[in-house]
């Protein structure tokens, strides 16, 4: 669904959208969902800096233990270290996660960044935004709508993780 050229000119506009909704980035703060949000927002962030001359700090957080199914599946779940190492407090804290789905990431994700201190505002940009909400949630900033069918899953890859940049629709595996 998007190739590397594709995800850098997605990644390239929010960069943009940001700092045109914010007036410039003097109080914004990325903050990244881990683990390939955080990815995504450290990206962001040297976008911007190209594009402002000054990079906005970029934190990362992990949800783990805010998550609404934590004791619901069987499988251990492993906590990584969330490091905001600056005030959130009075600051636009923009969210980056790779893909919006129910919406629950998110919701988590507000909860443990509050734990960190009151921001100013907080905005969500995501990679993909696939549709399927069960919470009110909505994103800021989107780099691609992509519909997808609650069956089929979509597989953000990440050079940094995965050796290639590329999004694509997985569909769904017979039993």
């Amino acid at each position: 669904m998007l190739d590397d050229a594709a995800l850098d000119r997605a990644l390239t506009r929010i960069a943009h959208e940001i700092v045109e909704h914010a007036g410039g980035v003097n109080d914004v703060a990325l903050v990244g969902i881990k683990t390939r949000g955080e990815t995504l927002a450290d990206r962001i962030a040297q976008k911007i800096a190209t594009i402002e001359g000054v990079k906005p700090p970029v934190g990362a957080l992990d949800i783990t233990l805010y998550r609404d199914d934590v004791g619901l599946k069987s499988a251990q779940r492993v906590v990584r270290s969330t490091e905001i190492n600056f005030p959130v407090k009075g600051r636009t804290v923009v969210l980056v996660d790779d893909v919006l789905f129910t919406g629950r990431t998110i919701r988590a994700a507000m909860d443990a960044l509050m734990d960190f201190g009151r921001p100013r505002v907080i905005r969500l940009a995501v990679l993909i935004d696939r549709g399927h909400r069960e919470l009110p949630i909505r994103p800021d900033y989107i780099g691609k709508n992509l519909p997808t069918s609650r069956r089929e899953s979509v597989a953000v890859m990440l050079r940094e993780h995965d050796g290639v940049d590329r999004v694509a629709i997985l569909e769904p595996t017979e039993e």
